[in-house]
């Protein structure tokens, strides 16, 4: 018995008649309140709810790979830098010739009979940085443009061929004299044969993996995760399925550095449905997500991969800008070091 037909018994007369009259406007609205409250009718106007079943679209998520060679030189040198390194030198030169001679050996020593020698054969003091003649002409201080002095090849050699020259000339000097131990020339082999699968090349920039796919596209590594695979773990199983296990390379960060996002036009192939989770979905395009990664040593070798590319070559950033296509450099270009 609910609260409402219990107030009304309770109104109920000693006679035995209900006492209708007698109850109250308050008690009645407290009475209708509680009774049961009948649904209306459905409209049949409004349309039933169809569940749609079209799969739903997403993109193809892949984990990119940015391997890169470090520089292994300092970089080259500006012309600007070159010509205010030969002022610096030869503006030493010439505040080191206001002493005299005999301010560094006494007359007739052992010291100053070897300077004369040295300079009747050099002719000059710093030779590789230009003759000079403090009473004629003197230097022209400011080096001109594409001058052969300025170059670091240049004077090195010079300097090479002044050690050369100013050594002990007698028969027992020449026998003891030990071959100069050279550097290595900036300029490698590789260089010369502009072989771009060399990691010997371009020594004073960053190279870069870059792959050709089956279809003459060239792209940095790639390829779709499996499954829940994290990205590191994709970069990872993607460094040895692109170039084999002959390269010691190591991640550089757990997390992406940038993405490139791609939607494919209506006919492309790549559209298909997939299924995930128990949920249909329909691939419009891809985003994939680069790591980057360091490699030490070794060398790739695409026959040693899993994944089908048909060649590859380390380029500097300047040329992966003539090899990708346009839409694509403006994605990567900013995941690239300027050396």
């Amino acid at each position: 018995m609910n609260a409402g037909q219990r107030s009304a018994r309770q109104l109920v007369s000693r006679s035995g008649r209900p006492a209708t009259s007698s109850i109250c406007e308050s008690c009645r609205r407290f009475a209708s309140a509680a009774a049961p409250v009948e649904a209306p009718a459905p409209d049949a106007t409004i349309p039933p709810v169809v569940k749609d079943t079209a799969p739903q679209e997403a993109y193809q998520v892949s984990a990119g790979l940015l391997l890169s060679r470090p520089p292994v030189l300092t970089r080259d040198l500006h012309p600007f830098e070159k010509a205010f390194y030969l002022y610096q030198r030869r503006l030493n030169e010439r505040l080191a010739l206001g002493f005299t001679r005999y301010f560094y050996y006494p007359k007739n020593t052992p010291g100053d009979i070897e300077w004369k020698r040295k300079i009747k054969l050099r002719k000059t003091i710093p030779r590789e940085i230009g003759n000079y003649n403090a009473y004629i002409n003197g230097w022209n201080d400011e080096a001109l443009t594409g001058a052969k002095e300025s170059e670091p090849d240049y004077q090195r050699e010079a300097i090479f061929k002044d050690a050369d020259d100013v050594g002990m000339t007698g028969p027992e000097e020449l026998n003891k004299k030990e071959p100069l131990e050279k550097p290595q020339s900036r300029l490698t082999e590789a260089d010369k044969l502009e072989d771009r699968t060399s990691l010997n090349r371009k020594l004073s920039r960053t190279l870069y993996l870059l792959v050709r796919e089956r279809n003459g596209e060239w792209k940095f590594p790639q390829d779709q995760l499996k499954g829940k695979e994290p990205l590191q773990w994709a970069a990872e199983r993607l460094m040895v399925q692109t170039g084999g296990i002959n390269m010691n390379t190591w991640l550089v960060a757990n997390h992406p550095v940038g993405h490139f996002e791609e939607t494919w036009s209506p006919k492309n192939p790549k559209r298909q449905e997939v299924e995930q989770n128990g949920q249909k979905l329909q691939q419009i395009g891809e985003r994939v997500f680069f790591m980057r990664a360091r490699i030490m040593a070794g060398q790739a070798d695409l026959a040693a991969g899993t994944l089908g590319f048909t060649d590859f070559k380390w380029l500097t950033k300047e040329e992966i800008e003539k090899k990708v296509r346009e839409y694509y450099w403006r994605s990567v270009r900013n995941m690239l070091a300027s050396r």
